[in-house]
């Protein structure tokens, strides 16, 4: 596939952004270079900018001719708290930090189409540029909602784009329905009496209270939820003991994990069960148990319109690599609080092989600037579509 010379105008300079802004990661609400230089950019292409929402975040508002319809095109701009191993002339000048996950990439994609649609000012209406803050984790979308986004910035439609390992640059999926997963996490407390370890019958031993805990935790996904409703349980930190004293059974271990579900009814159900368990397994034991399940993101559930007219777009651009059927993802995104705010769709743009195992969130990830052009052409096709001047 080729491109109009439109669409790779400002490739070179765009793509020399996207290795700047990789070889310094900022973390979310800390995204201050980086904003800096998103909100340069659009001031000089004439597009009117707003800062501070979520903190670091950065809007721009691009109003051409009388159309009434406004829509919002999403960017996270943040890196995660890792280190980067793979060697690249544009390596991460930051220890502990690298974007593992290709938000420079979503960010130089969002300012090449807001360049284009500066200069082509192909369409009648209103779009809004949202760079967001903290999508790892952090809750920038929800920060930036609660500080007013579609109050100051109404949208009558959302949009978001991801890249995806494993599709070529050239592909896109555009699907319907469920694409992320919630993203919850949950605590647990079991509190039993610690004692010598070579005198397990005088205390309460909150240890082999959890090996059954989290044998049992599988039966949750396995044995309660319907089988035709996907749903993760997992557990990922244990604290117990103190491995200098290992003839002492303490009377505390603490558990964590992370639960994920498409649907309310089931991420309810995650919920309730959990703590079912854990309960349960206290009174098998004779313990204690404290429970805390943290609600932080929703399901990504992609608007049947929103999705209808990302697909146009999508077909205008990659024809027949365009995606209708693609599986969802169990990872979670933020963009959930702006779609439950306002009809979205959110999208999957090839990234190329995942050469070296390197996926998202992995130490030799990196995004595949191929992928640029692509991701211009989406989301200016999809403006001047949607915000049609004829």
């Amino acid at each position: 596939m080729s491109f109009d010379q439109k669409f790779t105008a400002d490739l070179a300079q765009l793509t020399e952004l996207r290795r700047d802004l990789h070889a310094h990661p900022e973390l979310g609400f800390e995204e201050d270079r980086t904003s800096d230089i998103v909100a340069r950019i659009l001031e000089g292409a004439g597009i009117s900018v707003h800062r501070g929402l979520g903190k670091t975040g950065v809007v721009g508002t691009l109003q051409i001719g009388n159309g009434t319809r406004r829509i919002g095109l999403r960017a996270d701009m943040d890196a995660l708290a890792m280190p980067e191993t793979a060697e690249r002339p544009y390596k991460s000048t930051v220890p502990g930090k690298m974007h593992a996950c290709g938000h420079d990439g979503h960010t130089v994609m969002l300012l090449g189409a807001a360049l284009h649609l500066a200069r082509s000012r192909n369409f009648s209406g209103t779009v809004h540029f949202i760079f967001q803050p903290a999508e790892e984790g952090r809750g920038g979308a929800r920060r930036m909602v609660e500080d007013g986004l579609f109050d100051l910035f109404p949208c009558d439609a959302i949009y978001g784009l991801h890249n995806m390992p494993g599709l070529a640059v050239d592909e896109i999926a555009v699907v319907e329905g469920p694409q992320l997963a919630s993203s919850d996490s949950w605590r647990v407390t079991l509190r039993g009496t610690g004692t010598h370890g070579a005198k397990p019958h005088l205390g309460r031993d909150p240890i082999t209270a959890m090996g059954t805990f989290l044998s049992a935790l599988q039966t949750i996904p396995g044995r309660v939820v319907d089988p035709l409703q996907p749903s993760v349980v997992s557990a990922c930190s244990i604290r117990a003991g103190d491995p200098k004293a290992l003839n002492v059974i303490p009377d505390i271990v603490e558990i964590g994990g992370t639960a994920r579900a498409y649907t309310p009814e089931v991420r309810d159900q995650l919920e309730t069960e959990i703590g079912r368990l854990a309960r349960g397994t206290a009174e098998m034991y004779g313990i204690a148990a404290d429970y805390h399940f943290e609600r932080r993101i929703p399901p990504v559930v992609n608007n049947a319109e929103a999705t209808a007219r990302a697909l146009a777009a999508a077909i205008s651009v990659f024809g027949d690599k365009t995606r209708t059927a693609f599986p969802p993802s169990t990872a979670g995104d933020d963009f959930a609080f702006f779609g439950a705010a306002v009809p979205g769709c959110y999208v999957w743009l090839g990234n190329g092989p995942a050469v070296d195992g390197a996926l998202h969130h992995n130490t030799a990830y990196d995004f595949n600037d191929d992928a640029i052009a692509y991701g211009i052409a989406y989301w200016s096709t999809l403006v001047e579509q949607e915000l049609n001047a004829s």
